[in-house]
């Protein structure tokens, strides 16, 4: 007889950090063949969009785009498309083609030399989204990173592989982008200056949150005090905020909205009423601040 579990949960290094899946509600064999599921579909986006292995569509995409139009495949352009909407939505402060930026602060491998010479006139309306899922570089200079959202997506795509397993109670988390759905359940956020302690406690049921900060930074590259997060036209890394929450209707949108937050603070407002989306966030000073309609309940804070 197969015992029944109250709840399942597992945890493995991906994407750069550890992603751990919960499933509630359902008999502990069905349970690890979900999650079995839901880790294989987060490693078919950490194939596709990794900038880190030369064999991803991704790395495809920057060494071949700039002379031919590339095909992809469904999941990376869906990225693509998301990324474009949230460049003009938020008039360039989320830009994927920030990679050069990155790679010269040394937070993404690639030559040094050729990160120096990249422009701040290069953005995301260099890059094509062209008919048959295919991907133009209208500049040899362009370098894209999904860093800042891929994860979010790789997160929508364990929970729908849970949903149509049939899983109705669970949660997602990759770092601290989630995605909770069936029961209510209570979020930790940690505080940005000590990311051992809790800033805020909330309750949340069908909804996706993610955070983005500093307080890792030191961790993948030492002597940093502020994470890979830059001003797409400056290349200057950004310091008016410490930390930055939101909650949309996806985790992928999340993780791409809390760059832009990280970035504009207060001025952020109107690019996330467009998504309805909600953020509290940690100013430099320490200050902290959420939007006026945030209905996710606090229930504690430092």
């Amino acid at each position: 007889m197969t015992s029944c579990s109250s709840e399942v949960r597992r945890a493995r290094p991906l994407l750069g950090t550890f992603v751990e899946i919960a499933v509630d509600g359902w008999r502990a064999d069905s349970a690890h063949c979900a999650i079995d599921a839901a880790f294989a579909a987060i490693e078919e986006v950490q194939r596709r969009m990794s900038f880190h292995d030369p064999a991803s569509t991704l790395s495809r995409l920057n060494r071949e785009a700039a002379h031919r139009a590339v095909p992809v495949d469904a999941w990376t352009f869906a990225v693509l498309r998301a990324a474009a909407q949230v460049h003009r939505i938020s008039s360039g402060a989320f830009d994927v083609t920030v990679a050069p930026h990155l790679q010269r602060l040394g937070f993404l491998p690639g030559e040094r030399a050729a990160a120096w010479r990249a422009t701040g006139a290069v953005s995301f309306a260099d890059v094509d989204l062209l008919p048959g899922r295919r991907v133009r570089f209208r500049r040899p200079d362009v370098c894209i990173d999904l860093g800042g959202i891929a994860k979010g997506f790789a997160v929508d795509r364990a929970v729908a592989t849970l949903r149509n397993a049939g899983v109705q109670h669970g949660l997602v988390n990759a770092g601290g982008d989630l995605r909770v759905f069936g029961d209510e359940q209570a979020i930790a956020v940690r505080h940005p200056e000590d990311p051992g302690a809790t800033l805020h406690g909330l309750r949340l049921a069908n909804a996706a949150l993610a955070t983005s900060a500093h307080y890792f930074a030191a961790r993948w590259q030492p002597e940093q005090t502020l994470a890979a997060i830059v001003h797409p036209s400056t290349g200057q890394q950004c310091a008016q905020v410490r930390s930055a929450t939101v909650r949309a209707s996806s985790t992928m949108l999340a993780d791409a909205l809390t760059k832009v937050v990280m970035l504009r603070a207060e001025a952020a407002l109107p690019v996330l009423n467009h998504f309805r989306a909600d953020a509290i966030f940690v100013s430099a000073g320490g200050e902290q601040k959420c939007c006026p309609h945030w209905h996710a309940t606090l229930e504690f804070s430092s």
